[in-house]
C-alpha cells in the first residue's frame, strides 16, 4: 500500500517588501496533516429503502481517514438480488478502478452486504480489498417470515422477500466468504417488532446470530440499532480499524 504524506494541497504567493523597494516572492506551500491511503478505494452500498445519504457519516469520516470513496446509490425498492448485485456492486468497481485504484473495499449496510455476497458468488476481483458489512442479514430474519402476509409488504419491492429463513431464501444458497470479512452486529433493539418477533439479542432488524456467516475473518457486537449503526462513531471507528488493519478494535470497552 502506498502512502503520500505530505500531500500538497494549497499554493500561494506573499509578496514582502524589503529595504530599497526589493520585493520578494515567497511561496506558501500547505501539507495535509494525515496520511493519504491513495491507492486504496472503498465502496459504500447502503441498505434497503435507503438512499446514498444514509451513508453519508461514513463517507466523509472515511475520506477524512484518507481513503477515496465511491457512495453508490441503487434502486433497492425496483429489483431483485441479481439485478441489483450487478449494478451496484459493479458501479462501485468501475467507479474505483476509474481512479486507478490499486485496492477495492466495501462497507455495506443491511442489504448492501448480502448483495457482496451475492456478486462474489461468481465474480471475482484481483483488487478486491476488505469487507465491512454492518447489520448483515447474512442468515435472513425472521421478520420477513412475519411480514410477508401484510398489506403493504410488496411495497418493498421483490428482493425483501428473499431475505427471510425460509427454504427459498436466497441466502441459503450462498455459500461461504473467502476474503476478507469484518461484520458488525447491533444489540440494542427500540421496536415492538424486534421485541415481540426476533431472538435477543438483536438491532430491531436482525439478530446477532443473523449477521454471522461462514468465512468471515472478525466480528463484533455494539450496542447500536439497526436502523443508525452506520452513523455511531464507534462503528464507524471499528470499520476504518477494520479496513486499514484488518481486525476490529478490541480494547473498546464497549465491544
Amino acid at each position: 500500500m502506498k502512502l503520500i504524506s505530505p500531500a500538497l494541497i494549497f499554493v500561494g504567493t506573499a509578496v514582502i517588501k524589503l529595504r530599497k523597494n526589493l520585493k520578494v516572492c515567497v511561496f506558501l506551500i500547505g501539507f495535509t496533516p494525515s496520511l493519504v491511503f491513495a491507492d486504496e478505494c472503498v465502496v459504500l452500498l447502503h441498505g434497503l429503502a435507503r438512499i446514498s445519504n444514509s451513508m453519508g457519516e461514513l463517507e466523509s469520516k472515511l475520506s477524512r481517514a484518507g481513503f477515496s470513496v465511491t457512495n453508490v446509490e441503487y434502486p433497492s425498492l425496483k429489483h431483485g438480488i441479481e439485478t441489483l448485485s450487478a449494478e451496484a456492486v459493479g458501479q462501485g468497481i468501475q467507479d474505483c478502478l476509474e481512479k486507478h485504484s490499486e485496492s477495492i473495499h466495501f462497507v455495506t449496510h443491511s442489504l448492501g452486504g448480502i448483495l457482496v455476497r451475492h456478486y462474489f458468488e461468481k465474480q471475482s476481483l484481483s483488487k478486491l480489498g476488505r469487507v465491512v458489512m454492518l447489520g448483515p442479514p447474512n442468515q435472513g430474519t425472521k421478520l420477513v417470515d412475519r411480514l410477508m402476509g401484510f398489506p403493504g409488504f410488496s411495497l418493498l419491492g421483490p428482493t425483501a422477500s428473499r431475505l427471510g429463513t425460509s427454504p427459498d431464501s436466497i441466502l441459503h444458497k450462498l455459500g461461504p466468504v473467502s476474503y476478507e470479512v469484518g461484520v458488525i452486529a447491533g444489540r440494542r433493539n427500540i421496536t415492538p417488532m424486534g421485541y415481540f418477533w426476533l431472538g435477543r439479542p438483536n438491532d430491531g432488524i436482525v439478530t446477532v446470530e443473523s449477521t454471522r456467516v461462514e468465512g468471515m475473518s472478525d466480528h463484533i457486537i455494539l450496542p447500536v440499532t439497526h436502523t443508525f449503526m452506520m452513523r455511531n462513531n464507534k462503528v464507524i471507528d471499528h470499520t476504518i480499524n477494520f479496513l486499514k488493519f484488518g481486525r476490529f478494535i478490541r480494547n473498546d470497552k464497549n465491544n
